[in-house]
């Protein structure tokens, strides 16, 4: 259940007691990243279709770029968002197999996901880049899906939040904090991805509460405003819980949102 946040409350007590504000959006979103075909992802969209209708939740699903195309035409006059999931920096040229954010944008796309951490790791995005991706995601009308988060190293060294700020600073360096009123955030904890692990609510709550915390020393409002979603290996049996926490917005979702009745059921989670 969200609560309506007091602005007659400092941030600290807000932050500990979850005072939410109203306009603060619910997010459950797939991340297929490279997966799929068109038979499933077409027997998947059907699904989804008959089941996310008159939801207060936004429900976003983010194909691979060559099948944006069908998801597009599936989803026309749905409820259900659809993105892309990485853009270049750069806006058009000689970028062979690159994709530009009015690429994405022409075909309908609302969101863009940027700084993966299979994109920060395997293909070394830096935090100069993932920031210079977000300012031409919003050049191009996107809406940026952030994503933070530190190694199970960084972890166990306790430089969780050193390493998620530092993150988040390299973007605000370059776009200023304000940008972040039409962004999304999401903490995935590295070590939990694709493992079977996941971080308990109650540390997914600490990690998102610091988020906020430390975006609010910048702009109140934005902080208080924001969705964070976690993203960690996030089931059916595990969403509920994690809907409990107030600082948790929503959630990213990656294998299990292959599977269109276990993400229905994540999905549904949320609108309790």
């Amino acid at each position: 259940m969200r609560t309506l946040c007091s602005r007659n409350l400092p941030l600290s007590l807000r932050v500990k007691i979850g005072y939410k504000k109203s306009t603060m959006q619910t997010i459950v979103a797939g991340n297929w990243k490279m997966n799929g075909s068109q038979q499933t992802i077409s027997s998947l969209l059907q699904i989804l279709q008959q089941e996310v209708v008159n939801m207060a939740t936004e429900v976003i699903v983010f194909p691979p770029f060559v099948y944006v195309p069908l998801v597009a035409e599936f989803l026309r006059g749905s409820q259900i968002a659809y993105g892309g999931q990485t853009l270049s920096e750069q806006q058009v040229g000689a970028y062979t197999g690159e994709v530009a954010g009015s690429m994405l944008q022409d075909y309908g796309c609302k969101y863009v996901i940027l700084g993966h951490s299979e994109r920060r790791l395997l293909f070394a995005e830096s935090n100069a880049m993932v920031a210079k991706k977000f300012a031409m995601a919003q050049r191009n009308g996107l809406i940026p899906l952030l994503c933070v988060g530190e190694t199970l190293a960084q972890r166990e060294a306790e430089q969780t939040i050193t390493v998620i700020t530092a993150q988040l600073q390299g973007v605000i360096d370059v776009v200023g904090i304000d940008a972040f009123a039409k962004a999304v955030i999401a903490y995935e904890p590295v070590w939990a991805i694709g493992t079977g692990i996941t971080a308990t609510p109650k540390q997914a709550q600490t990690v998102h509460a610091a988020i906020r915390a430390f975006l609010a020393k910048k702009n109140e409002n934005v902080a208080m405003d924001l969705s964070l979603l976690y993203g960690g290996s996030v089931k059916a049996h595990n969403a509920m819980a994690l809907t409990q926490m107030p600082d948790i917005n929503g959630v990213l979702v990656g294998g299990a949102s292959l599977d269109a009745h276990a993400f229905v059921k994540i999905i549904e989670a949320f609108q309790h």
